[in-house]
Protein backbone atom coordinates (compact mmCIF):
# COMPACT_ATOMS: atom_id res chain seq x y z
CA UNK A 1 0.00 0.00 0.00
CA UNK A 2 1.58 3.48 -0.64
CA UNK A 3 1.99 5.87 1.91
CA UNK A 4 2.05 9.75 1.28
CA UNK A 5 2.09 12.62 3.85
CA UNK A 6 0.13 15.72 3.46
CA UNK A 7 1.26 19.20 4.77
CA UNK A 8 -1.19 21.27 4.37
CA UNK A 9 -3.14 24.21 6.68
CA UNK A 10 -6.35 24.00 5.23
CA UNK A 11 -8.16 21.34 7.12
CA UNK A 12 -11.37 20.79 5.23
CA UNK A 13 -9.31 20.31 2.17
CA UNK A 14 -6.45 18.49 4.08
CA UNK A 15 -9.40 16.26 5.13
CA UNK A 16 -11.09 15.77 1.84
CA UNK A 17 -8.10 14.63 -0.28
CA UNK A 18 -7.11 12.12 2.86
CA UNK A 19 -10.16 10.92 2.94
CA UNK A 20 -10.12 10.55 -1.01
CA UNK A 21 -6.45 9.23 -1.04
CA UNK A 22 -7.16 6.36 1.14
CA UNK A 23 -10.21 5.32 -1.25
CA UNK A 24 -7.64 4.74 -3.78
CA UNK A 25 -5.74 2.87 -0.88
CA UNK A 26 -3.04 5.32 -0.39
CA UNK A 27 -2.41 5.89 3.17
CA UNK A 28 -2.28 9.59 4.48
CA UNK A 29 -0.72 11.03 7.43
CA UNK A 30 -1.55 15.08 7.50
CA UNK A 31 0.52 17.72 9.46
CA UNK A 32 -0.94 21.51 9.67
CA UNK A 33 2.12 23.62 9.54
CA UNK A 34 5.83 23.19 8.07
CA UNK A 35 8.06 21.86 10.86
CA UNK A 36 5.35 19.27 11.83
CA UNK A 37 5.74 18.14 7.90
CA UNK A 38 9.90 18.26 8.76
CA UNK A 39 9.04 16.49 11.81
CA UNK A 40 6.99 13.84 10.14
CA UNK A 41 9.61 13.05 7.31
CA UNK A 42 12.47 12.65 10.01
CA UNK A 43 10.75 9.81 11.66
CA UNK A 44 8.90 7.76 9.04
CA UNK A 45 9.66 6.72 5.16
CA UNK A 46 6.76 8.24 2.50
CA UNK A 47 6.46 6.99 -0.93
CA UNK A 48 4.91 10.65 -2.16
CA UNK A 49 5.12 13.99 -0.09
CA UNK A 50 2.26 16.40 -0.78
CA UNK A 51 3.32 20.11 0.01
CA UNK A 52 1.57 23.33 0.33
CA UNK A 53 3.54 26.35 -0.09
CA UNK A 54 2.00 28.86 2.02
CA UNK A 55 2.17 27.02 5.51
CA UNK A 56 2.71 28.36 9.01
CA UNK A 57 6.07 28.36 10.81
CA UNK A 58 8.04 27.34 7.48
CA UNK A 59 6.95 27.59 4.09
CA UNK A 60 6.85 24.62 1.53
CA UNK A 61 9.88 25.67 -0.13
CA UNK A 62 11.73 26.23 3.07
CA UNK A 63 10.57 22.32 3.64
CA UNK A 64 11.40 21.18 0.11
CA UNK A 65 15.24 23.14 0.35
CA UNK A 66 15.85 21.23 4.01
CA UNK A 67 15.06 17.95 2.76
CA UNK A 68 16.96 17.97 -0.42
CA UNK A 69 19.96 19.53 1.75
CA UNK A 70 19.35 16.49 3.80
CA UNK A 71 19.71 14.32 1.22
CA UNK A 72 16.23 13.33 1.33
CA UNK A 73 14.99 11.93 -1.83
CA UNK A 74 11.37 11.70 -1.44
CA UNK A 75 8.89 12.71 -4.79
CA UNK A 76 7.55 16.00 -3.93
CA UNK A 77 4.60 17.45 -5.49
CA UNK A 78 3.81 20.70 -4.25
CA UNK A 79 0.13 21.50 -4.16
CA UNK A 80 -0.51 25.72 -4.53
CA UNK A 81 -3.37 28.22 -5.46
CA UNK A 82 0.58 30.00 -7.46
CA UNK A 83 -0.05 29.92 -10.98
CA UNK A 84 2.21 32.05 -12.14
CA UNK A 85 5.38 30.83 -13.65
CA UNK A 86 8.05 31.95 -11.43
CA UNK A 87 6.28 30.32 -9.00
CA UNK A 88 6.76 27.30 -10.58
CA UNK A 89 10.32 27.72 -11.03
CA UNK A 90 11.02 28.75 -7.58
CA UNK A 91 9.54 25.38 -6.81
CA UNK A 92 11.69 23.76 -9.20
CA UNK A 93 14.32 25.18 -7.77
CA UNK A 94 13.58 24.13 -4.40
CA UNK A 95 14.09 20.15 -4.89
CA UNK A 96 9.80 19.73 -5.95
CA UNK A 97 9.37 17.02 -8.55
CA UNK A 98 6.14 18.20 -9.92
CA UNK A 99 3.85 20.98 -9.26
CA UNK A 100 -0.24 20.72 -8.99
CA UNK A 101 -2.06 24.49 -9.09
CA UNK A 102 -5.10 24.79 -7.04
CA UNK A 103 -7.99 23.93 -7.55
CA UNK A 104 -7.18 20.66 -8.91
CA UNK A 105 -9.48 17.21 -9.77
CA UNK A 106 -8.62 14.77 -7.41
CA UNK A 107 -8.22 11.98 -10.06
CA UNK A 108 -5.16 13.95 -11.08
CA UNK A 109 -3.79 13.79 -7.86
CA UNK A 110 -4.01 10.17 -7.65
CA UNK A 111 -2.27 9.39 -11.16
CA UNK A 112 0.54 11.82 -10.06
CA UNK A 113 0.61 10.44 -6.55
CA UNK A 114 0.92 6.65 -8.15
CA UNK A 115 3.34 8.13 -11.05
CA UNK A 116 5.69 9.93 -7.78
CA UNK A 117 5.15 6.84 -6.36
CA UNK A 118 7.43 4.55 -8.65
CA UNK A 119 10.78 6.39 -8.24
CA UNK A 120 13.16 8.47 -6.29
CA UNK A 121 13.35 12.00 -6.52
CA UNK A 122 16.43 13.16 -8.68
CA UNK A 123 16.65 16.74 -6.80
CA UNK A 124 18.33 15.53 -3.66
CA UNK A 125 22.02 16.92 -3.18
CA UNK A 126 23.02 14.85 -0.69
CA UNK A 127 23.57 10.91 -1.64
CA UNK A 128 24.29 8.44 1.01
CA UNK A 129 24.89 5.04 1.96
CA UNK A 130 25.99 3.49 5.22
CA UNK A 131 28.97 5.54 6.20
CA UNK A 132 29.21 7.09 2.50
CA UNK A 133 27.90 10.43 1.64
CA UNK A 134 28.47 12.01 -2.03
CA UNK A 135 27.93 15.67 -1.67
CA UNK A 136 26.53 16.71 -5.26
CA UNK A 137 26.87 20.68 -4.77
CA UNK A 138 30.17 20.55 -3.79
CA UNK A 139 31.35 17.72 -6.06
CA UNK A 140 32.96 15.90 -2.99
CA UNK A 141 32.82 12.10 -1.09
CA UNK A 142 33.05 11.09 2.15
CA UNK A 143 33.60 7.77 3.53
CA UNK A 144 33.80 7.72 7.44
CA UNK A 145 34.75 11.25 7.65
CA UNK A 146 37.66 10.89 5.26
CA UNK A 147 37.87 12.19 1.57
CA UNK A 148 37.54 10.02 -1.51
CA UNK A 149 39.03 11.68 -4.83
CA UNK A 150 37.34 10.11 -8.13
CA UNK A 151 37.85 10.49 -11.71
CA UNK A 152 34.87 11.80 -13.33
CA UNK A 153 33.59 8.85 -14.90
CA UNK A 154 34.21 6.83 -11.58
CA UNK A 155 31.91 9.97 -9.75
CA UNK A 156 29.05 9.40 -12.78
CA UNK A 157 29.07 5.71 -11.94
CA UNK A 158 29.02 5.94 -8.04
CA UNK A 159 26.12 8.68 -8.65
CA UNK A 160 24.51 6.62 -10.68
CA UNK A 161 24.56 3.66 -8.07
CA UNK A 162 23.90 5.96 -4.96
CA UNK A 163 20.97 7.21 -6.45
CA UNK A 164 19.44 3.42 -6.96
CA UNK A 165 20.55 2.03 -3.99
CA UNK A 166 19.40 -0.15 -2.78
CA UNK A 167 18.16 -1.57 -6.05
CA UNK A 168 20.31 -3.54 -8.70
CA UNK A 169 21.39 -1.42 -11.70
CA UNK A 170 22.06 -3.59 -14.44
CA UNK A 171 25.41 -3.55 -16.67
CA UNK A 172 23.47 -2.02 -19.54
CA UNK A 173 22.13 0.86 -17.54
CA UNK A 174 25.42 1.96 -16.30
CA UNK A 175 26.87 1.80 -19.08
CA UNK A 176 24.56 3.65 -21.16
CA UNK A 177 24.69 6.31 -18.35
CA UNK A 178 27.99 7.02 -18.32
CA UNK A 179 29.10 6.27 -22.09
CA UNK A 180 25.33 6.78 -23.81
CA UNK A 181 25.52 5.49 -27.42
CA UNK A 182 29.58 5.00 -27.75
CA UNK A 183 29.80 2.09 -26.00
CA UNK A 184 33.64 1.50 -25.27
CA UNK A 185 35.22 -1.95 -25.42
CA UNK A 186 33.23 -4.58 -22.57
CA UNK A 187 35.84 -4.74 -20.32
CA UNK A 188 35.80 -0.93 -19.69
CA UNK A 189 33.33 -0.90 -17.00
CA UNK A 190 35.13 -4.43 -15.19
CA UNK A 191 37.71 -2.06 -14.92
CA UNK A 192 36.39 1.58 -13.70
CA UNK A 193 34.34 -0.65 -11.29
CA UNK A 194 37.66 -2.00 -10.07
CA UNK A 195 38.88 1.45 -9.57
CA UNK A 196 36.24 1.90 -7.87
CA UNK A 197 35.97 -0.34 -5.40
CA UNK A 198 39.27 0.27 -4.43
CA UNK A 199 39.07 3.73 -3.67
CA UNK A 200 35.31 3.39 -1.75
CA UNK A 201 35.62 -0.47 -0.28
CA UNK A 202 39.34 -1.62 -0.12
CA UNK A 203 40.10 1.26 2.66
CA UNK A 204 37.50 0.27 5.17
CA UNK A 205 36.68 -2.58 7.02
CA UNK A 206 33.02 -3.16 5.11
CA UNK A 207 32.49 -3.22 1.71
CA UNK A 208 29.11 -1.10 0.26
CA UNK A 209 30.05 -2.47 -3.75
CA UNK A 210 28.42 -5.24 -4.66
CA UNK A 211 28.43 -7.58 -7.55
CA UNK A 212 24.75 -9.11 -8.37
CA UNK A 213 25.29 -12.32 -10.43
CA UNK A 214 23.33 -11.90 -13.54
CA UNK A 215 21.48 -9.02 -12.76
CA UNK A 216 24.56 -6.09 -12.57
CA UNK A 217 25.68 -4.29 -9.36
CA UNK A 218 24.04 -2.53 -6.46
CA UNK A 219 25.73 -0.13 -3.53
CA UNK A 220 24.12 -1.33 0.00
CA UNK A 221 25.06 -1.37 3.35
CA UNK A 222 24.38 -3.89 5.67
CA UNK A 223 21.21 -2.65 7.00
CA UNK A 224 19.57 -2.53 3.69
CA UNK A 225 17.03 -4.70 2.35
CA UNK A 226 18.03 -7.12 0.07
CA UNK A 227 16.07 -7.13 -3.13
Amino acid sequence: MLNALLVEDNLDLANTIVQYLELENISCDHASNGVSGLHFMQQQHYHVLLLDINLPRLDGLSVCQQLRNNGNDTPILMLTARDQLQDKIDGFRAGTDDYLVKPFELSELVVRVQALSKRRSGQSQVLRCGDLVMHLNEREVMRNGHAIKLSPTNWRLLETLLRASPAVVSRKILESTIWGDDLPDSNSLKVHLHHLRKSVDKPFPTALIQTIAGHGFAIRADTDKRI
